[in-house]
């Protein structure tokens, strides 16, 4: 079996992807305000800045700014997804998932991505703001509700667990 070893850079700039087991669900729209409290508390144990975030019905993508000497980034989604977890109805679960005591709301691993410089953070920023245009649910960015995009440049208030300091 092979073994993922995640990069450990302290203070990193990382972006994300993390996706529901059920990959069609509209889960993470229906239960933002569940994702939502999940951050917020994770955020309040173990500070991270956010520079981008969007929900699609069943992943996500974000942009984290990790704090200075940490980079335990790991953590902080087991974190959340376990927080987001607790009072979800579960997807189909196989044996290997009730063996290891999951819910099977979540894929079990995520993607992520170090930001190298400012043109590959400037890239992966317009990827999470344009990721809803992409997948057909909206014609423009702005229009769609669960995004980052509109903290950025003025539309309506959009908060993911309070802002960054």
């Amino acid at each position: 079996m092979s073994r993922y070893i995640r990069p450990r850079r302290n203070g990193a700039t990382i972006f994300f992807t993390v996706a529901l087991a059920v990959r069609g669900s509209q889960l993470l729209v229906t239960e933002v305000e569940r994702l939502r409290q999940s951050v917020r508390d994770t955020r309040a144990e173990r500070p991270f800045a956010i520079e981008a975030w969007v929900v699609l019905p069943d992943h996500l993508h974000c942009i984290w700014q990790m704090p200075e000497g940490d980079a335990d980034y790991a953590t902080r989604w087991r974190l959340i997804k376990a927080r987001f977890s607790r009072g979800v109805e579960p997807g189909p679960r196989r044996a290997s998932h009730v063996a290891r005591g999951e819910r099977a709301v979540w894929q079990r691993r995520f993607w992520d991505h170090h930001i190298r410089d400012e043109e590959d953070f400037a890239a992966h920023l317009r990827y999470c703001w344009f990721n809803p245009v992409k997948h057909g649910l909206v014609a423009r960015a702005l229009d769609w509700p669960y995004s980052s995009v509109h903290r950025e440049i003025g539309g309506p208030r959009w908060e993911w667990a309070t802002d960054n300091p």
